[in-house]
């Protein structure tokens, strides 16, 4: 392997990963709203874009088996770059809906597919030390797109909006840019990348061998000892969350005569996409501090209470529609605060209910599961706040975390 220097593509790697997953998921939930699109339909269809990562698991296999670690990376991002270039063609039309939502869904399935790829091609281009040495840069440039993506481009967004006068155009341009920026990405990957002897095309495995092989993992995961407690917390500690994401920046936009805020676009950027970010950023930094300090058992109920509290300073504003910004900032900071610091310990919970003989295939699946438990209730949110407006809807939130204190007495947390 020709060897060069991993800071030359682990921060642009990881920041390649986290950037579509954030357009597709919060970003084009700021620009429907922007296209005058439902809250329900808004909920329902950026929801369904969870799917791929739900199913992710089911074809990994494939990806050890078919081409290299390598080929997979630089070509989904080129085809996401394709995607974001439709998107923006696709948005000044009068089926922009349809149209851009198929966009999404390639870029979704790709992006998932990057995910498998990514993550095993630093584990094969690295040496173990490598590795731990660049698990917090990796992390840093993920929330780095974070940041781009919900606070950089949604400010971007709002000042085109203003500049040209036409909202249709403003969002074009700011797909356009995303596109060349996941190209040159592609292009500099493709370029840089090193060798790794063992990153190469499986040939002495068939795809029937495979699925065998995945069949034994998928069932021993189902067979693990507190398997319904443990479903039950993947399913129910972010039911609240899961809801609140996908009405934040709505409610931040919506005029207060709809219920919301009535922010500008750009306003929105910074109190969601940069002070909230950086405030999840500091939660997750806080959380690991204390599960090293405290352990999960300890540090379960405190972070699961400090995930949920938070969620009310969306109901006071939604009763009181405050006006200082400053404020404002201080509200969203605050909840992400604390869904970064409760966070934290789901993550955390995951792994170690992974540990056994299929480690990363259990793993996986539970990340599968997480997904599948931000999908279907953020499905139905847009629907249920049309229903019952933002103050019901905010209240409605809280609610649904009480379920999970339901369910941390029966989990069974074995730290080493």
């Amino acid at each position: 392997m020709k060897k060069k220097s991993p800071w030359a593509w682990v921060p642009s790697l990881y920041f390649a990963e986290g950037l579509p997953c954030v357009v597709v998921m919060t970003l084009s939930v700021v620009m429907y709203k922007n296209l005058q699109v439902s809250n329900a339909e808004i909920a329902f269809y950026t929801s369904w874009l969870y799917f791929p990562w739900v199913i992710k698991p089911l074809w990994s296999p494939f990806v050890d088996l078919i081409k290299t670690k390598r080929w997979w990376i630089y070509s989904m991002q080129l085809l996401i770059g394709a995607g974001m270039a439709g998107v923006a063609f696709m948005i000044p039309t009068s089926f922009f809906l349809q149209a851009t939502l198929a966009f999404f869904w390639l870029m979704a399935f790709s992006s998932a597919t990057h995910d498998i790829a990514a993550d095993g091609f630093y584990m094969l281009a690295l040496d173990e030390k490598d590795q731990a040495f660049f698990i917090g840069i990796r992390s840093t440039f993920y929330r780095v797109a974070m940041l781009t993506g919900q606070g950089l481009l949604v400010m971007l967004a709002g000042l085109l909006e203003k500049a040209t006068g036409r909202i249709p155009l403003a969002w074009s341009i700011i797909f356009f840019i995303i596109a060349g920026l996941m190209i040159a990405l592609a292009l500099w990957h493709r370029y840089i990348f090193p060798y790794p002897a063992s990153d190469k095309q499986r040939t002495q495995q068939t795809p029937r061998e495979i699925l065998r092989e995945f069949g034994r993992t998928f069932t021993s995961f189902f067979q693990k000892k507190g398997i319904i407690a443990a479903l039950l917390f993947m399913l129910t500690y972010r039911l609240g969350e899961a809801q609140l994401v996908k009405l934040a920046s709505p409610f931040l936009l919506d005029s207060p005569e709809a219920g919301g805020l009535g922010l500008p676009t750009a306003d929105v950027g910074v109190a969601y996409g940069v002070i909230g970010v950086i405030a999840l950023l500091l939660g997750g930094i806080l959380g690991g501090i204390s599960i090293a300090r405290f352990g999960l058992k300890k540090s379960i109920w405190p972070m699961a209470l400090a995930l949920s509290l938070p969620n009310l300073v969306y109901l006071y504003m939604a009763y009181t529609l405050p006006t200082n910004f400053i404020l404002i900032n201080i509200c969203v900071g605050l909840e992400q605060l604390g869904y970064g610091f409760g966070f934290t310990a789901y993550t955390m919970y995951l792994m170690l209910f992974a540990e056994g003989e299929y480690k990363t295939s259990h793993f996986a699946i539970s990340t599968g599961i997480m997904a599948l438990g931000m999908m279907v209730p953020g499905m139905v949110s847009g629907w249920i706040q049309e229903l019952i407006g933002y103050q019901h809807f905010f209240f409605w939130v809280i609610l649904c975390c009480i379920p999970v204190f339901l369910v941390i007495p029966f989990l069974r947390i074995e730290e080493k």
